[in-house]
């Protein structure tokens, strides 16, 4: 993790000129965006090369649930899945959908990100999948953000791999488990971690979507079309309900070529399924995960902030939620 350092803090960015912001790198000096680096206005060419459409404010919801199940997945590590799983939620949680938060990651970084101490836990997901009995309500953690909720993990999952091995139908443990909340939510999101092994294939096996953030960095891009391959055999086999709700370009550095070349890259192999908004790399996504806070609240008026709002509002137009 980058070392804190002292930032200043800045006003929201506006469309009619550039804001200067953190280095991307965190070194504590000032640089210029140009607008489009993270919430571009619409009409204008965002980082993905294309017109930025408008992503209208979602209308209250007359009623809550069933949750929509959305897995956040890459195998590769280090790519961002945390960090949007965290801030992503607390977006949609703004706009007044009630999320529940699923950490299925045995290093339990989503939790510590919220301030949950896992490891002081009796009862996590871990037990909900490998033993009978548990009320998943019971398990369930609320953060200091409102309408976000987490079930936490810790290193005891990582054991649930091979315990789930001799399992029938082990690979929708994780469906039945959160199946008696479905309707306590309006969306679940799932903190997969970097592989492809059981715990993923169960994720992928509850989820009725998949958003897939992929690293500015050309190496981030060769796992991509194993990842795919898995969600087809998955939707094939197993959830034919399963797509890709996105990817979703991260760590993104708008004063090098390479970030610049790798977004177009990706829009250039998966077109449509890239989302319009994009992340840009910033000193305070560690500092917000040092405060145990989302980036919504610890820096509301960061341009990174602005930019997770603008995914859920790209989320919700897509369709991936309610």
């Amino acid at each position: 993790m980058e070392s804190e350092v002292t930032t200043q803090e800045q006003s929201p960015p506006t469309l009619s000129g550039a804001t200067s912001e953190s280095a991307p790198d965190g070194d504590g000096r000032d640089h210029v965006h140009l607008p489009g680096t993270e919430a571009a206005g619409a009409g204008q060419l965002g980082p993905t090369g294309r017109p930025m459409p408008v992503f209208p404010d979602p209308a209250p919801l007359a009623a809550h649930g069933p949750a929509r199940i959305i897995a956040m997945c890459n195998q590769k590590g280090g790519v961002g899945k945390t960090t949007t799983t965290i801030n992503l939620g607390a977006a949609l949680a703004e706009v007044g959908r009630r999320v529940l938060l699923v950490d299925f990651d045995p290093q339990g970084a989503l939790s510590v990100g919220l301030g949950v101490r896992a490891n002081e836990l009796d009862v996590t997901i871990y037990n909900l999948l490998v033993e009978r009995g548990h009320d998943v309500r019971e398990v369930i953690q609320q953060t200091s953000t409102e309408n976000l909720d987490v079930i936490p993990a810790n290193i005891d999952l990582s054991a649930a791999e091979v315990q789930l091995v001799g399992e029938v139908a082990r690979e929708q443990i994780l469906a039945r488990v959160l199946r008696p909340v479905m309707d306590d939510y309006d969306v679940i999101m799932i903190d997969c971690q970097p592989s492809l092994g059981l715990l993923t294939v169960n994720a992928l096996t509850a989820a009725h979507g998949v958003v897939i953030p992929l690293e500015c960095e050309f190496f981030a891009m060769r796992g991509v079309a194993l990842l795919v391959e898995t969600i087809d055999k998955i939707t094939d086999r197993l959830n034919p309900r399963l797509q890709v709700d996105g990817i979703l370009a991260t760590m993104y550095d708008s004063r090098t070529l390479h970030s610049k070349e790798v977004v177009r890259s990706v829009v250039d192999h998966f077109g449509d399924q890239v989302f319009h908004t994009v992340i840009s790399r910033t000193v305070k996504f560690p500092d917000a995960t040092l405060a145990a806070e989302p980036i919504t609240t610890y820096a509301s008026t960061h341009g990174s902030a602005a930019s997770y709002r603008q995914l859920a509002r790209e989320l919700i137009a897509r369709g991936g939620a309610a």
